[in-house]
């Protein structure tokens, strides 16, 4: 029977080798990039301080209650010059005299006080806590567009991927095909039968084809690399989808009604107009500075010193020496009232700042908008575009397949050469290449479209994930792996 060990070492085997086997999804990749993208987590960590703005607010208008006390050890040796009234001899009036004290005190002290102090009126106060709920609306906005922002970086880098996989795949497809028709060529001329021209042109071709397949693989790396930057995984397998896409709704819906909803619910905008508040809430707070401030406080307290004093008349040449002790408590219990006066123009300054800084988020939101709604547009025709443009690219690549197949017949009975094929060969290519980049760039935009407007979800991926059922090798051969 295996000790637990072995049995722990095996379940972690297996779950490796079906981790290496297994193709990761779009949702499988945005289910790490959660929980690995420093973007998203510093995001999440800036949303969760921005949410104690309000409890700090809050806090302000309940009751302040503090205490403090010390204990203190008094030694003190001074002396003292004033005017006493004494009597000369028995029956005189008192006449003034210059009386000299020396004075020494040795006293143990201790003693303690407690406060409270309840906001009656402070407009500040109640103006920060206004403010607080909106910066909490605004954090909570900026976190949501982080969530989307790293969901359209996801499907950027994923479909990048498999672009730069498929691309690949065609550059090799290619080569493979040039190598044969050089091969063919050299044989053919051996012959007699074509000429050197012919050879030197598939020579030609093929070498060119073997520089894209060089540059196929470098671009392959460098998007593997992008996506892992999102979430420290490597992936040998990626999921892609057959010639089966899902079918857009913008053009359901209509161009305007995107506008519409991207100026209600695109991120950016709630968070600029949450900034208009923020920058409206400061203004008040500013003129507080000329209101009037008033607070209930309540204070405890008490002291008990235990001491001993000397004091010596050195005119009459006499001491004394005895406690000095002292104790008590006092309690106090009233209402303070603050009013500014003048405070050297600084108050009415503070107010021009945030006025100015007021009219600046105003702007800010109106520039805010005009940009959502131009990249809402701008989305919106290009999935279109996408859409149209994927058909076209499909139709392209099965023409020139069907150009290949006749032009090499072509050959075969005399009536077309060797430079029309490699000619052929050429057109599929870029058609392959261009209609797998375009199916991706449909992918694509379609995300970019609803986080454009601010209705971007994790279901959306998931309803384009349903599609990505093929697995595809994104590994490049030669390229250095970690």
């Amino acid at each position: 029977m295996p000790t637990k060990p072995v049995i722990i070492a095996c379940a972690v085997c297996v779950a490796l080798w079906g981790a290496t086997t297994h193709a990761a999804d779009l949702l499988q990749v945005y289910e790490q990039a959660t929980r690995n993208d420093p973007f998203i987590q510093e995001a999440d960590e800036r949303r969760l301080a921005a949410l104690e703005a309000k409890p700090q607010a809050r806090g302000a208008l309940f009751p302040q209650i503090g205490a403090a006390g010390s204990i203190e050890t008094i030694e003190r040796d001074g002396s003292a010059t004033f005017l006493q009234a004494v009597e000369a001899a028995p029956g005189d009036p008192p006449e003034l005299a210059i009386v000299n004290f020396d004075q020494r005190l040795s006293a143990d002290r201790w003693q303690w006080q407690a406060g409270l102090r309840q906001t009656v009126f402070r407009w500040d106060e109640w103006q920060r806590l206004g403010r607080a709920d909106a910066r909490v609306a605004q954090a909570e906005a900026e976190y949501r567009a982080a969530q989307q922002d790293l969901m359209v970086r996801v499907s950027q880098r994923y479909f990048d991927v498999l672009a730069a996989a498929e691309t690949l795949r065609s550059a090799e497809a290619t080569l493979d095909a040039f190598v044969k028709q050089l091969r063919e060529a050299e044989r053919r001329f051996e012959v007699g039968v074509v000429t050197v021209i012919d050879v030197e042109e598939a020579r030609s071709a093929r070498d060119l084809a073997t520089a894209n397949v060089i540059a196929a693989k470098r671009a392959l790396a460098v998007s593997g690399e992008l996506l892992t930057e999102l979430t420290g995984e490597l992936y040998p397998e990626l999921s892609r989808p057959t010639t089966d896409l899902p079918v857009s709704d913008p053009e359901q819906r209509g161009e305007q009604a995107w506008v519409d909803d991207a100026l209600e619910q695109n991120l950016a905008v709630i968070g600029a107009r949450l900034g208009v508040e923020i920058a409206k809430r400061d203004v008040k707070i500013a003129q507080s500075g000329h209101l009037p401030t008033l607070d209930l406080f309540a204070t405890t307290g008490g002291f008990d010193e235990d001491a001993t004093e000397t004091v010596e008349n050195r005119n009459a040449e006499t001491r004394t020496r005895g406690p000095a002790d002292s104790d008590g408590t006092e309690d106090v219990v009233g209402l303070r009232l603050a009013v500014p006066i003048f405070t050297g123009g600084v108050t009415s300054s503070r107010v021009r700042e945030q006025v100015h800084l007021h009219r600046a988020s105003r702007q800010r939101l109106q520039g805010t908008l005009r940009v959502t709604e131009r990249s809402t547009r701008d989305a919106y025709l290009t999935v279109l575009a996408d859409k149209a443009r994927v058909e076209a690219l499909r139709q392209a690549v099965t023409s020139s397949e069907t150009t290949v197949r006749a032009t090499i017949r072509g050959v075969e009975v005399g009536e077309r050469t060797n430079v029309d094929v490699l000619n052929a060969r050429r057109t599929l290519f870029d058609a392959e290449r261009d209609y797998a980049r375009a199916r991706y760039d449909y992918l694509t935009n379609l995300v970019r479209l609803r986080a454009t407007v601010g209705v971007l979800l994790p279901a959306d991926l998931a309803a384009i994930n349903v599609y990505l059922v093929e697995p595809i090798s994104v590994a490049p051969t030669g390229a250095p792996r970690r």
